[in-house]
């Protein structure tokens, strides 16, 4: 039986791809008590970046946005994981924290999290609107546009 948030992702034609493992020392998720903390996750397809550079400079808004969906959606894959392959029992997204790679005078990094955001809500509800922080940096692993991290609630 598929379960209701797992519907809702095929209804938008969202895939969720094996959660990547750690690349140093660190772990993907923690868990404590109901929350899980998901590391950043960058905007990953087969193990690739696929929206690499700075806004303001060689990314366009729309490409950083799109970024930050994928982001989202290898956020979910973890909270999968973290949930036992249950996302049903996520209860709600408490925070998302973006960083962005951008020049020192772009300032919509809110715009290109909204990318994550919007998919978030679309995905889990009212249980995916949650607190966020949008931060601009000077530079991201791999080169990636956005990283961005997150902690869930579970049943």
């Amino acid at each position: 039986m598929t379960g209701r948030i797992e519907s809702r992702l095929a209804e938008l034609g969202v895939a969720l791809p094996t959660p990547a493992a750690a690349v140093a020392n660190y772990l993907p998720f923690v868990t404590s008590g109901s929350l899980v903390f998901v590391s950043g996750q960058l905007p990953l397809v087969d193990g690739k970046v696929t929206v690499s550079g700075h806004l303001g400079a060689d990314v366009s808004l729309e490409d950083g946005q799109s970024a930050a969906r994928q982001c989202a959606i290898n956020l979910l894959s973890q909270a999968r994981l973290a949930a036992g392959g249950d996302l049903d029992r996520v209860k709600r997204l408490v925070r998302l924290g973006g960083f962005v790679a951008s020049t020192p005078d772009f300032t919509d990094q809110p715009k290109v999290i909204n990318g994550a955001s919007d998919l978030m809500v679309a995905v889990l509800g009212d249980a995916g609107r949650h607190s966020r922080a949008a931060v601009g940096v000077a530079s991201l692993p791999l080169n990636a546009a956005v990283e961005i991290e997150a902690v869930f609630e579970l049943d």
